[in-house]
């Protein structure tokens, strides 16, 4: 996987473009890969976790995917303007136990100017499902 930078200000189609990027590259989980598209001094909010630099977000990555198993995420731009956008996810994992979930949330973004996520902020749910239930 490369990663593809799309730099600000985002069109309409730069926008779609960069969010279907991010969905394919969190789809990989690889956190090697994924905190690429990431400055050195990003800063999240996940949850109730706050996340400050690359190296934390690739932490924080392979703890996610050590405990969230078969993930696959679904990513929908929702909004944008300049350097930020506004996405609508959803994923569905299970845990050690067979224990099927999916989340549902929304993320805020800020890039800088070479198209790196410098600001990310995620308010997440997760809903028990049955494994039957699953449609990702």
């Amino acid at each position: 996987m490369s990663i593809l930078i799309i730099k600000p200000p985002f069109t309409f189609e730069t926008a779609a473009a960069k969010v279907q990027t991010a969905e394919d590259a969190w789809n990989t989980r690889d956190p090697e890969k994924v905190c690429l598209a990431y400055t050195i001094d990003t800063e999240w909010r996940n949850r109730t976790e706050f996340i400050n630099g690359r190296d934390e977000v690739k932490a924080f990555l392979y703890r996610k995917w050590k405990q969230e198993l078969d993930y696959k995420l679904k990513k929908e731009l929702w909004g944008f303007r300049e350097n930020r956008m506004a996405v609508r996810f959803e994923y569905e994992w299970h845990d050690a136990e067979n224990n099927w979930f999916r989340s549902y949330g929304n993320e805020l973004w800020e890039f800088d100017v070479e198209g790196l996520m410098r600001k990310r902020y995620a308010s997440i749910n997760d809903l028990v499902i049955s494994e039957s239930a699953r449609y990702l």
